[in-house]
């Protein structure tokens, strides 16, 4: 018998997945209310089930568990099952059994879902049926199709602690940064994470400029500014533009596209160079890359009122990520005003600190980590408020020109179920009453 543990997105797709092949299968989830329960039980999927404290019990007679990507290792029933020898995996090695399909693999602290999603699109536009799944938002195992040209899989750190094999024909990733530090034992722990990624592949691509990164053994690598004999796509900065190459060819300017920022640049050469090793055609890529929007909630252009654009960046809840946001936003507006707050990662948010003192005209802060974030800023007037709209309406008054940013660099958790909550709640009421 198999154990599915947590009734989350993860858990249900798993159940619906083996009740459909007839497998045998128990769930369990140590919350008494998981956000899947009720669902489980309109589709019979609860014949042998667990809710609460985690039980030894649970483990008789399984052969096998399938793990959500939110429990953690440290956790008793996985020691347990440690213990008694019982394989744990994610549902990508799962999923991976049973996929015809080829299967290209993203990971990374930031990046992977805009790479993921704009590969799709690319994809898409070339004749392929490609389906994009994975962390982006839907689960491996609702995905599996018998007409899938080729799966293109967002992949978590989360999901690789607990991948033991799977068959990528070519991945990348597109970064590493700090970040899930709560969860790993240190952040060395956490590169290894990442990297394990590649031991799955048959062709690595490497970001030559993430040090972290550019040391593996590489098949195909992308850069800015500086590119080796195994670089087929790089871009070089021109000004306050940047010029996409494949080899010496001229493909585009950043001037042509939707996206800003230097890490859109990345994200664009990351799927170009996937594109390239999975046969997808060069105008295809192209005319996709000029045309893409980028996802909700990472740097999304919201509207422009009387002269000031609203960007949603709600995705952001790393200090790495709203430095990015801020860099990119501050290369094309003289005047910026930050929205910022949440819970505070375990992680050190100088380098962000010290942005927002340089860059920021001024800053409004939401949510449990406020105070502390004020005491660190001293060259910017600095607001505190309750509520996500007394933050945008706020903002909407002081803002004469340039650009208001929502970039947290924090957990939602304290104010909203998630960051897409937080995203559409800051959208709603900057285009209230407009």
């Amino acid at each position: 018998m198999k154990l599915i543990l947590g009734m989350g997105l993860t858990g249900l797709s798993v159940a619906r997945f083996y009740s459909k092949k007839n497998i045998d299968f128990r769930i369990a989830d140590s919350r008494l209310s998981p956000p899947m329960l009720q669902i489980m039980k309109q589709e019979n999927l609860l014949i042998d089930f667990h809710l609460g404290e985690w039980n030894k019990n649970l483990l008789d007679d399984i052969s096998e568990i399938i793990i959500s990507p939110g429990i953690a290792e440290s956790e008793k029933i996985v020691s347990w099952s440690r213990k008694k020898s019982i394989p744990i995996i994610s549902d990508i090695e799962l999923f991976g059994r049973y996929a015809k399909a080829p299967i290209v693999g993203i990971s990374g602290s930031n990046g992977k879902s805009t790479v993921t999603q704009l590969l799709g699109e690319i994809a898409h536009n070339d004749g392929k049926n490609a389906v994009v799944c994975g962390n982006i938002g839907k689960p491996v195992m609702n995905s599996l199709s018998d007409d899938a040209d080729v799966y293109i899989v967002e992949i978590s750190s989360y999901q690789l602690d607990y991948t033991n094999k799977i068959n990528l024909l070519t991945g990348v990733i597109t970064n590493i940064t700090p970040d899930h530090l709560d969860r790993y034992v240190d952040f060395n722990a956490y590169i290894e994470s990442k990297l394990s990624l590649y031991s799955y592949c048959s062709s690595n691509i490497v970001n030559l400029n993430e040090s972290l990164v550019s040391k593996i053994d590489l098949n195909a690598c992308y850069a800015i500014d500086k590119h080796g004999i195994n670089c087929e796509f790089h871009a070089n900065k021109d000004g306050n533009k940047f010029i996409f190459f494949h080899g010496s060819q001229i493909l585009m300017s950043s001037e042509e596209l939707l996206v800003i920022g230097r890490h859109n640049v990345e994200n664009i050469l990351a799927a170009l160079t996937l594109g390239h090793q999975i046969g997808l055609s060069l105008k295809s890529m192209v005319i996709t890359s000029k045309k893409f929007k980028g996802i909700e909630h990472r740097l999304e252009w919201v509207v422009s009122l009387n002269g000031v654009d609203f960007f949603n960046d709600s995705k952001s809840t790393n200090g790495i990520s709203t430095i990015t946001a801020i860099k990119a936003i501050a290369d094309k507006y003289k005047s910026v005003i930050l929205i910022a707050g949440g819970i505070a990662k375990k992680e050190d948010y100088s380098e962000l600190f010290q942005l927002i003192n340089t860059k920021i005209d001024t800053l409004i802060l939401i949510g449990q980590s406020s105070a502390m974030f004020s005491k660190k800023i001293n060259s910017c007037p600095v607001h505190i408020v309750e509520t996500m709209e007394h933050a945008v309406a706020l903002s909407k008054t002081i803002a004469l020109e340039g650009a208001i940013l929502l970039s947290p660099g924090c957990a939602s958790f304290d104010m909203f179920n998630n960051f897409s909550e937080r995203g559409e709640t800051f959208k709603y009421f900057v285009l209230q009453e407009n």
